[in-house]
């Protein structure tokens, strides 16, 4: 089974692609997991909405859900919440528990900074990949022709 961190950025985007393609050649499931804080200036940050009061979880949650399954539309979908303000580490405990829990064979992740030698504290990719007990696809660069809008979304599709 694949897992892929998804927050509906171009990178994650690209990585659930990719797992996507694998997938067919080799009959495996996937899951796009969304860490989805109950957070209005974190949906801000991500890009999900304009404002904090355009903030509306089940919107974005939604959202993430539509181009998820746009994309790959054989994978499972997964949300997980987490507090309103999440301390660093929560994202990345969260991907690890639902990679655990599902057995994940693979993880995929859409990241700029992960991989390398310092890690930022808010790499979620390079602190998922520490995890020894999976398989890690680091998804660093999407090709540039892939880089189409949805219509009505500020989502990316590859």
């Amino acid at each position: 089974m694949y897992l892929v961190a998804y927050d509906g950025s171009l990178l994650s985007n690209t990585a659930l692609s990719r797992a996507s393609a694998l997938a067919k050649q080799t009959g495996s499931e996937i899951l796009a997991v969304a860490v989805v804080p109950r957070d209005a200036e974190y949906a801000v940050e991500m890009g999900w909405v304009p404002t904090k009061k355009d903030f509306d979880r089940d919107a974005v949650v939604s959202e993430l859900h539509r181009t998820a399954v746009k994309i790959a539309p054989e994978a499972s979908f997964r949300t997980v919440s987490v507090s309103r303000l999440p301390v660093p580490g929560e994202i990345v405990a969260e991907l690890k528990r639902v990679a655990h829990e599902e057995n994940a064979d693979t993880v995929f992740v859409g990241s700029e900074n992960a991989g390398r030698v310092v890690v930022p504290l808010a790499s979620v990719g390079g602190s998922v990949a520490s995890d020894d007990t999976y398989d890690v696809h680091i998804v660093r660069h999407a090709p540039p022709a892939v880089k189409k809008r949805f219509p009505k979304s500020d989502f990316y599709l590859p």
